[in-house]
């Protein structure tokens, strides 16, 4: 399994319990194939540009381990869920 880092950004329009929800939806489905080792919410920040209309978004910062065909399925539920503006996974070095 490779260590990996994913950054979400999220409308900044949801509530405390929606953001509380993403974080466990997330969470659970990166633990289905690796482990969840660190999920950081770092707060609204403004964003450099708009993206869908938004000028400020939430940031989450996910730290894992995973099989790499996992991170298909991950990104795949990224794109489909509406409230995520924007996301990007890394592949962190050993």
């Amino acid at each position: 399994m490779n260590k990996y880092e994913s950054i979400i950004i999220i409308n900044p329009n949801l509530t405390e319990e929606a953001i509380k929800a993403l974080e466990t939806r997330f969470t659970g489905l990166i633990n289905e194939n690796g482990k969840v080792e660190s999920v950081e919410n770092m707060g609204k920040k403004k964003l450099a540009y708009q993206i869908k209309k938004n000028t400020e978004g939430y940031y989450m910062l996910f730290n894992f381990e995973a099989k790499p065909d996992s991170i298909v399925e991950l990104e795949r539920n990224y794109r489909i869920t509406d409230d995520i503006l924007k996301f990007i996974t890394i592949r962190k070095e050993d």
